[in-house]
């Protein structure tokens, strides 16, 4: 049968993508793959000329377009311009990915278990309450949780839009968690992790409310292990892997995780060959939750 093909089922020629964080890293993995497989792809960010180097770049004869479009993520009336934008061009969106992140406060003290820090509960308690802040954590908070929210509601009437253009289609939000919400251990970051953990149940809680409500749109994840991106390096030698992992063990794969890895998992979610998944979190890590204590 020729709709069991892999360009058939793949195909998303036709389909209006928006990627937040779309102009370097995991954003620009997952924009270049949909837009490979047909997509017009509108990236999005705060730095307009990284988002148009990126565009101006992007071979159209592979097959759809990357477009950019300024958008701040914890700005309500930044996102509600780019929804204005999208509407008035395209009047629907079938696949929103939330994958705009930062890394935020950082503890590197606490990987080292032989310093005095880590070996006193008063310094290691005292180290970590005044190293960092309220304000710090709110920040991160904003953009790696809250934007999820904020950016998926204001484009869901889109969404549903986008579903009902074309029989047995449903769209798609998949937003860009971290195995960093999954895993038991901080790898020096306590804030980053729980923002993550709790991406990943707000990932849940929309899946379940839009469905209960009748609406056709599902809700996926992706929870990354060690990928190249601003937060890690423009690439990862695979000597390296273990140290941005900061796992107890290291990752069986040896190795980071690839473009075509990260943009296959994206571009499966958002095709027809994805259509049944709403709900779930994919994780791609090499094997990193396999072998590290996780939730």
């Amino acid at each position: 049968m020729t709709s069991l093909q892999a360009d058939k089922l793949m195909n998303l020629t036709g389909r209006i993508a928006l990627v937040t964080g779309g102009g370097t890293g995991i954003g620009l993995m997952i924009a270049q793959g949909l837009a490979a497989n047909g997509a017009k792809v509108y990236i999005t960010g705060r730095r307009l000329a990284v988002l148009q180097s990126v565009a101006d770049a992007w071979d159209r004869t592979v097959g759809g377009e990357i477009i950019p479009l300024p958008m701040d993520v914890t700005n309500k009336e930044s996102i509600m311009n780019a929804k204005l934008i999208i509407q008035g061009r395209e009047g629907k969106l079938h696949i929103l990915v939330n994958n705009a992140g930062q890394v935020g406060p950082t503890s590197p003290f606490m990987g080292d278990l032989t310093s005095p820090i880590s070996r006193n509960a008063e310094l290691f308690g005292q180290a970590l309450f005044e190293g960092e802040s309220f304000e710090s954590w709110s920040e991160l908070y904003r953009i790696n949780t809250f934007s999820i929210f904020f950016v998926t509601t204001a484009f869901l009437g889109l969404l549903d839009a986008g579903s009902r253009d074309k029989p047995d289609w449903t769209s798609v939000v998949i937003n860009t968690t971290s195995i960093s919400g999954i895993i038991r251990i901080a790898q020096e970051h306590f804030a980053y992790n729980s923002a993550k953990a709790a991406a990943s149940h707000l990932t849940r809680l929309l899946s379940t409310e839009i469905a209960l409500k009748g609406f056709p749109v599902r809700v996926n994840a992706i929870a990354p292990g060690v990928y190249a991106s601003e937060m890690t390096m423009s690439a990862v030698r695979p000597e390296d892997t273990d140290k941005i992992g900061k796992g107890i063990q290291p990752v069986p794969a040896k190795r980071a995780g690839s473009v075509e890895e990260m943009a296959g998992t994206a571009v499966y979610l958002a095709s027809q060959a994805g259509g049944y998944m709403n709900g779930q979190e994919m994780i791609i890590d090499g094997g990193y939750i396999a072998v590290n204590p996780s939730v």
